[in-house]
């Protein structure tokens, strides 16, 4: 099939989208200016949608095909125009209601979620152009000497249909598996099958081999086999990586949504589409690789499916052992005395919203002259950059909040660590015990502090790894159970 040369001024404005999506991962890196990066980023993508409207609908291809010929219609299509239009509007709508109502504590489950749509999407999209290629100007009709003319697709579309549809199904079920762990619908610690190692590698060769298959022979029986191979092994993928590596596999999902996106480009003969997959999929294996470096975890590992993960021993009576309770008023008379407070925040912080009481205790003590500084590990919360997030929507400021290698130093000359629900992220376990799932990962070392303020809600629960703390017994340590806003609401009460 003969292609529709491309309009120069279309070629324009997907290179303006492409600089303005450049611009906008540029801007994200920074807090400062992450409001003009996304700012940059819906500019580029009104530019990308508005040029693919303008070039594409409502031109549709009819094709009719018999024994004898094999004709290709262009016409204008109304109906096929409007139906565009609402589905556009129905997905706006939901985006705009879902982005208003939804809680900072849930962002990590959305963000799954959206993952999941975007492999999904590529699916559809490989499968619509597989049952229909001549639709998508990738094939060819082709009238054999004996039989019915059949659509010959070309074999370089094969390859970006079967890789479009492989990472696709991979990107759909490993963040419905991401989401569920999230969610709490399923237990965070790793959930390790026997033999899997083995039957991952089985059915990576398996998806290999029926993808060269189709490439080689068009067969719908390769086609479908591989779907639904890509659909297990990425629920097999995701399955055993414990609460401690989500945030690696949030930012993993990301990457793979984009190469899928980037595939699936190519089937569309649409450029923005490759340009914004390559980015995304670009920067999420550089993030993700980051964060493994920073975890302490190997890359490889990781996106293998946790390989070396051990399975947390679940109903194991945990050992009674003495630990100190403390009030507001002994947290808020501490920190008074005290030259630097270093806050840690976790996820048990952004549960309870309490970010805009914890800015407001730190305006206090700096009015009282105490050195205030927030401590980020990379992987606090449920995914990269959560914490940042929380503490700029309360306005905390930007030269007050530090990452991990920046401040761990500190805490040796510190008066107070104030850590509000971070468990993992703060557990020595992680430097002693080679058993733990959470062995190698870097941590804040708050034990070293002269006195360890720990918000928690009860002393019965463990963190998202399932892995108990020794932070909480330590002689230095004061335990403040409570909810962790109404806790440092009574401290600043406790400050006036």
């Amino acid at each position: 099939m003969e292609h529709v040369a491309v309009n120069p001024w279309v070629a324009v404005a997907y290179l303006i989208s492409g600089v303005c999506f450049i611009l906008a991962l540029r801007g994200l890196s920074n807090p400062q200016t992450s409001q003009r990066g996304n700012r940059f980023g819906m500019i580029g993508m009104a530019i990308a949608v508005v040029t693919t409207l303008v070039t594409h609908v409502p031109v549709l291809e009819t094709v009719v095909v018999g024994y004898d010929m094999a004709a290709v219609f262009q016409r204008i299509d109304t109906l096929a125009a409007l139906e565009i239009l609402a589905a556009i509007a129905l997905g706006g709508a939901i985006g705009l209601v879902t982005a208003r109502r939804i809680a900072m504590t849930a962002m990590p489950q959305l963000v799954a979620a959206f993952h999941s749509l975007v492999g999904l999407a590529a699916v559809l999209v490989a499968v619509a152009a597989f049952l229909n290629p001549l639709a998508f100007g990738i094939a060819e009709v082709v009238t054999p000497l004996i039989g019915a003319p059949f659509a010959a697709i070309e074999r370089v579309s094969r390859i970006e249909m079967i890789l479009g549809v492989a990472i696709g199904a991979i990107t759909f079920s490993g963040s419905v598996i991401a989401f569920l762990k999230l969610n709490g619908n399923m237990s965070g610690s790793p959930i390790l099958l026997p033999m899997r190692h083995a039957i991952n590698l089985g059915i990576l060769l398996m998806i290999a081999f029926f993808s060269f298959g189709f490439w080689h022979s068009q067969s719908p029986l390769d086609f479908w086999i591989v779907v639904g191979l890509s659909f297990a092994i990425g629920f097999l993928l995701i399955v055993p990586i414990g609460g401690a590596d989500m945030p690696v596999v949030v930012s993993m999902l990301n990457s793979y949504s984009g190469w899928a996106a980037a595939a699936m480009g190519f089937t569309l003969h649409n450029t923005a589409m490759i340009i914004t997959g390559a980015l995304v999929g670009s920067s999420g294996a550089i993030l993700s690789y980051i964060m493994c470096r920073a975890m302490n975890r190997s890359f490889i590992s990781v996106i293998a499916g946790g390989f070396g993960a051990t399975a947390a021993v679940e109903g194991e009576a945990k050992e009674q052992r003495p630990w100190k309770r403390g009030s507001a008023e002994d947290a808020a008379f501490l920190m008074q005395q005290a030259d630097q407070v270093i806050i840690v925040p976790g996820y048990g912080m952004a549960v309870s919203q309490a970010q805009h009481a914890l800015r407001e205790m730190g305006d206090k003590l700096k009015e009282a002259g105490v050195r205030v500084k927030y401590a980020i590990h990379p992987v606090a919360g449920r995914m990269p950059g959560h914490m940042n997030v929380l503490l700029a929507e309360a306005n905390v400021p930007y030269d007050e909040v530090f990452e991990l290698e920046d401040i761990n130093s500190e805490f040796a000359q510190t008066d107070v660590a104030f850590v509000i629900g971070a468990n993992d992220v703060t557990n020595p376990a992680a430097k002693t015990d080679k058993t733990s799932p959470i062995y190698g990962m870097p941590i804040l070392d708050v034990e070293r502090a002269k006195t360890v303020l720990f918000v928690k809600r009860s002393m019965g629960g463990v963190g998202y790894a399932g892995v108990d703390n020794d932070v909480f017994y330590m002689d230095n340590t004061m335990m403040l159970l409570a909810d962790a806003k109404k806790m440092v609401e009574e401290i600043v009460k406790a400050l006036d």
